[in-house]
């Protein structure tokens, strides 16, 4: 059930918080006159989430039901990220064309958000971590996992991704979608997407799980915002 919207300036953003669905955040539209603005989301019941690109048929439908996990979609691109309630903080970050913070490369749009990252990432005491300033890299699984890609502005430590971060973009703003895990479920994932030990085994080395609460991780990179 989709909560009230609760909202709050903080510096020079407008903040707002809504527990939903997936689909219901994905489907959200942008305003008709954006502004700076960060939504942090809250899943009310697990879901997968596909890329705009990838076929319906990489998910196994029957597993999914019978564990009760919807299979949704959104706009931007990427692999599948697995969303479960209190297991991963997610923030979309919303920037207005015009914005000193918009870039007009697509390449380059995220990496200011990468080191605002890193920085809240070190406030709760992860440190070691890089901000990816090259192009997409995808590995054996990157284009059917999104946690197992590397894209632009995204954050790793050593080899493990920390920050992942999906990028919209529409007339009016970019909408970077930036996930975090807090437990990282790459067995649940796997079955999910019909896949072998061996990728099971990839997939287990490709994150680094952050443990905090999605209150503190939002609040941490809250603090960090130009």
């Amino acid at each position: 059930m989709t909560s009230p919207v609760v909202g709050w300036v903080s510096g020079r953003w407008w903040v707002e918080r809504l527990r939903a669905p997936a689909a219901a955040h994905h489907g959200r539209p942008l305003p008709d006159e954006p502004v700076r603005s960060v939504w942090v989301h809250e899943v009310d019941r697990p879901a997968l989430v596909l890329g705009s690109t990838q076929e319906d048929d990489v998910v196994d439908r029957d597993v999914a039901a019978a564990l009760g996990i919807d299979v949704v979609r959104r706009h931007s691109g990427g692999g599948a990220v697995l969303l479960i309630p209190g297991e991963v903080a997610w923030l979309d970050v919303i920037i207005p064309v015009g914005d000193a913070l918009w870039d007009d490369d697509v390449g380059r749009a995220s990496r200011w958000l990468g080191y605002v990252w890193r920085a809240a990432l070190a406030d709760l005491g992860v440190g070691g971590a890089v901000v990816h300033e090259g192009g997409l890299s995808c590995g054996p699984f990157g284009r059917l996992v999104c946690f197992a890609a590397i894209g632009p502005g995204e954050v790793l430590v050593g080899v493990r991704k920390v920050v992942g971060i999906s990028q919209r973009r529409t007339r009016a703003a970019a909408r970077f979608q930036c996930a975090v895990h807090r437990v990282w479920e790459p067995r649940l994932l796997a079955r999910l997407l019909g896949l072998d030990e061996e990728a099971e085994a990839v997939l287990d080395t490709a994150v680094l799980e952050v443990r905090a609460t999605p209150e503190d991780i939002a609040t941490a990179f809250l603090d960090h915002l130009p």
